[in-house]
């Protein structure tokens, strides 16, 4: 599994309990207590892609508490009392607000904001320029009527900005905005303005909001979220009341939902993920057991009507650790991408994600065909075997549960696409090919009948932290694939400087936009990502990239007729000209501060990074800020931007 889909940046927080519990009694405060105890083996310094105490700082201490109580810590966290991890919490923001009061920023937790609400909301009614889930069924991520001209594009100004902590990318129907995040509150907005028509409180999900029309809510209207722990729930859309919430999916408490869930039909077809390869981190912990999977939950209960596991072989005990642990596996293939879905051959696409133990399994790190009505597995294609893997074997001291050998952690993210080619001359119609991208930096096409790799193209190095990581783009014509290459970024910068966390020069970083051939994988043009200024919020996450600004490709890029919209974990959002990679228009989301429209002043832009932008009525909505899994350019909270011609 990516560290994409770990919450906020804090999965592989597997704090090691190595310092004396006396720590606590000599520490000024509790919370300090608690953090000298359970976290600062992990922390300060930072092991591998656990934040350190400095981006801690930054975070709201909502956030922190969530993560302990329901989110990837929650294992870590096993025997603290709510008072112990609020104690940490305060303890650790408290550290940062009095360089946030220097330097005249309200502190993070100040910006929750406060939901200003519309007077009026009209009926949730559909237009023709609707970005109603992930890109549809077929993943395309393609706007084909926006609301905009590409000659429109260079005159896009922000007209709102919203602020929220750890946000997801939003739908679009009509009037309606649906965005969810990881404070737990889930937003219906008014897209024109951002004013609040309903908020749920207490749901904490990074899901895009699935939005259908639907006879099981009284409106007509219904949209699903998945949750952090474990559970679907579906809402009236028009009016936030709940419909259903689905039971625990998985019994593990490191797996949760990541992917958004996806209609079709009568069922609801969920992606089941973990960070479970963070909690491994610990040589108590019996590494592994978690397999990831896809359910199908019936529409109007959310009862599971199948759920199927992509790794069949069957689990079994193999080996004591140094540490004198039962080991076990095999382990892994998270799904943390929406599933594709094809609705003439009845099958249902997935891509998942690396192993977490040396026990062979061929459903790690493959793109999986399932029948959309029993689950049942049509075709596997893994591309990358032995590729196990858990948090903190890169380190000069490796952990007692690493597996052997390690993997590069090469998991497929993005969502499988079918692509329908245009028809040879003499053909009734086109062919159909199915485009995977994988963390290796490695595009596949496969045969969406058999699975079969038609070819491959490398666009990059290929990293941990891709590669290819949240997504690609499909118009009629060409694949659109963003290349991130952080982690090659990173060594580039620090190994001159003898500071690289790596033991292995990584390949050359050649981050940037890509459009390929869909039928052939020919790259047709390439744009690298430029060098370009970025203000990182108080420049808290420079320190692992030695103060650069990372120029990594990692969001998944958006299309609309003849522009691609992309974003950086500079924090610079750019528009290209489909047809040539000729940058149109580009803005830096960090070059200025936001009033939002929730009443927080000052809120600062951060990395784009995971989230791409989602196009509806003439509207650009992107998230900056991503406190993404690379700990660079995060800011604790977001800050969703409406774009529009001229602002207007």
């Amino acid at each position: 599994m990516s560290f994409k889909s770990k919450l906020a940046a804090l999965a592989a927080l597997a704090c090691a309990l190595a310092l004396p519990l006396a720590a606590r009694a000599q520490a000024a405060s509790p919370g300090e207590g608690v953090f000298n105890t359970r976290c600062k083996a992990c922390h300060e310094p930072a092991i591998e892609r656990a934040p350190n105490r400095a981006t801690l700082a930054t975070l709201p201490p909502a956030t922190i508490v969530e993560a302990l109580t329901n989110g990837v810590m929650k294992p870590m966290a096993e025997g603290l009392s709510p008072a112990d991890k609020q104690a940490v919490a305060d303890y650790l923001t408290a550290a940062a607000r009095p360089a946030q009061a220097a330097q005249g920023r309200a502190p993070a937790a100040a910006a929750v904001g406060v939901d200003v609400k519309c007077q009026v909301n009209p009926p949730i009614r559909p237009t023709g320029s609707d970005w109603a889930s992930v890109g549809l069924e077929t993943a395309h991520r393609f706007q084909a009527s926006p609301g905009l001209k590409a000659a429109d594009v260079p005159k896009l100004k922000v007209k709102w900005a919203f602020a929220m902590a750890g946000g997801s990318m939003p739908t679009v129907i009509g009037d309606w905005l649906f965005i969810t995040n990881r404070s737990g509150k889930f937003y219906a907005l008014d897209p024109a303005s951002g004013c609040v028509r309903w908020v749920v409180e207490g749901a904490v999900s990074r899901t895009t909001p699935m939005i259908v029309k639907s006879d099981i809510s009284p409106s007509g209207w219904a949209t699903f979220i998945g949750e952090r722990n474990r559970t679907v729930r579906a809402f009236d859309a028009q009016t936030g009341k709940a419909l259903w919430r689905s039971a625990e999916l998985e019994s593990n408490p490191v797996a949760g939902i990541t992917g958004t869930p996806l209609v079709f039909g009568d069922r609801l077809f969920v992606p089941l993920t973990s960070s479970e390869e963070g909690a491994a981190h610990q040589p108590t912990y019996s590494c592994c057991s978690f397999r990831g999977s896809l359910a199908a939950l019936d529409l109007k209960t959310g009862k599971t009507l199948w759920q199927t596991y992509v790794i069949a072989e069957p689990l079994h005990p193999t080996h004591k650790n140094s540490a004198g642990t039962m080991m076990q596996g095999p382990a892994g293939g998270a799904i943390w991408s929406a599933p594709t879905i094809n609705a003439r051959r009845g099958l249902v696409y997935v891509a998942t994600g690396d192993s977490y133990t040396e026990v062979d399994t061929k459903g790690a790190d493959a793109i999986v065909a399932m029948d959309v009505r029993t689950g049942k597995i049509r075709w596997s294609n893994q591309v990358t075997d032995k590729d196990n893997f858990i948090v903190g074997c890169t380190d000069a001291v490796k952990p007692a549960n690493c597996p052997s050998p390690d993997g590069p952690d090469y998991d497929f993210g993005a969502s499988p696409i079918l692509f329908k080619l245009p028809p040879k001359k003499g053909e009734k119609g086109g062919k159909e090919v199915l485009l995977a991208g994988q963390k290796s930096g490695v595009v596949y096409g496969m045969d969406p009948d058999t699975g079969r790799t038609l070819w491959t193209t490398k666009v990059g190095g290929g990293s941990a932290l891709g590669g290819i990581e949240w997504g690609m783009a499909a118009d009629g014509q060409r694949l659109y694939v963003a290349n991130a290459d952080t982690i090659n970024l990173i060594d580039e910068e620090l190994r001159p400087k003898g500071k690289s966390p790596l033991a292995q020069q990584q390949p050359p970083a050649t981050p940037g936009l890509y459009a390929l051939d869909p039928a052939t994988g020919k790259v047709l043009w390439k744009t690298p990502a430029p060098v370009a200024p970025c203000r990182y919020a108080a420049d808290r996450s420079r320190d692992r990239t030695g103060g650069a600004c990372v120029r990594a490709q990692s969001a998944a890029p958006s299309a609309i007729p003849g522009v691609v919209f992309s974003g950086t974990m500079d924090g610079w959002f750019r528009a290209y000209d489909a047809a040539s990679g000729k940058i149109l228009w580009a803005d830096s989301t960090t070059a200025r501060t936001y009033d939002t429209v929730n009443q927080v002043k000052g809120q600062p832009g951060g990395s784009l990074d995971g989230m791409g932008a989602a196009i509806a009525g003439g509207r650009v909505f992107v998230m900056s800020g991503f406190n993404g899994a690379a700990g660079t350019g995060g800011n604790g909270v977001n800050v969703l931007l409406a774009y529009s011609v001229d602002g207007r």
